[in-house]
């Protein structure tokens, strides 16, 4: 199903001397890190699909002669804000902000041994009425790129440890470490890995999730509040369906600062706020 196109394009932003270094020197393959660093603008990450941000794996059904009921009609504009990499202690403000305004999220969890004790806020998410849907145990790429197996190994695992906190045996939605579209799962486990996983999941009736408009709170150099909803709003420019890549890892806590500002701007130009699972929902 296409619900839209991504427009591509983008910039990495300059992080020093040293780090831009070493930038070029693992976009030309010199340096080959056990984990790339978490964002949406490094070579080999998803930066710009070329598609919908959401896997066909459950199309949307017109109503027929034959008495098919309809699907829910979605609003002319709406906006999904999605959170990568928690919980975490920045996850609490994240979702006070989010509360504050009334406005329901989708967060993609993690469940490393840096996270462990956040996941009790899991339960608290949910019971609020945000989505949690399924990112990874580990985050490393070289583990779950390894081949199909490693990588469904890895959602078990994430499952089993979200398991206590959440009703994890029916989560359906989940986005790929780096996106469905990254090639540095070519490393680990082939060029032909990331076309099979998404096979996988749509095998399922899963759902898998990118984006189209990127934050990049994550990047690198702790951007400010007003540089995160500067990026959110050039990002969006005239898309009227739009999934917004935002994380509440322990180290992006300006996130939650932006959040206000971020929703006034989606609100006064007429977006409804959607969880990924209202904009596309599985049968």
């Amino acid at each position: 199903m296409k619900l839209f196109v991504r427009r591509t394009g983008g910039r990495i932003g300059l992080w020093g001397g040293l780090l831009a270094a070493a930038l070029a020197a693992f976009a030309a393959g010199w340096l080959v890190p056990v984990r790339a660093p978490v964002g949406c603008r490094l070579n080999e990450l998803t930066a710009a699909p070329d598609f919908s941000p959401f896997s066909p794996a459950a199309p949307v059904v017109a109503a027929s002669d034959a008495g098919t009921p309809a699907a829910p009609s979605l609003p002319e504009k709406w906006v999904c804000l999605t959170f990568d990499d928690g919980p975490s202690k920045t996850t609490p403000a994240v979702l006070a902000a989010l509360d504050a305004a009334g406005v329901h999220g989708s967060f993609f969890v993690v469940a490393t041994g840096y996270n462990e004790k956040y996941l009790p806020l899991l339960t608290q998410a949910a019971a609020a009425g945000h989505q949690i849907a399924l990112h990874s145990a580990s985050h490393e790429y070289s583990d779950i790129y390894r081949s199909s197996a490693a990588y469904w190994k890895d959602i078990a695992l994430l499952k089993e440890r979200i398991t206590p906190y959440v009703d994890a045996e029916n989560i359906r939605y989940l986005r790929f470490p780096g996106g469905s579209t990254n090639t540095v799962s070519r490393r680990y486990g082939g060029k032909g890995l990331m076309q099979q996983l998404k096979t996988e999941v749509e095998q399922r009736g899963w759902q898998w999730v990118d984006w189209n408009v990127c934050a990049e709170d994550a990047v690198g150099g702790h951007p400010s509040a007003d540089t995160i909803y500067r990026n959110v709003v050039r990002e969006t420019g005239e898309q009227t369906h739009c999934v917004v890549l935002m994380h509440d890892s322990a180290t992006t806590r300006t996130t939650a600062e932006a959040l206000p500002n971020i929703i006034r701007w989606y609100t006064d130009n007429g977006y409804t706020f959607l969880t990924v699972a209202e904009a596309l929902p599985l049968g």
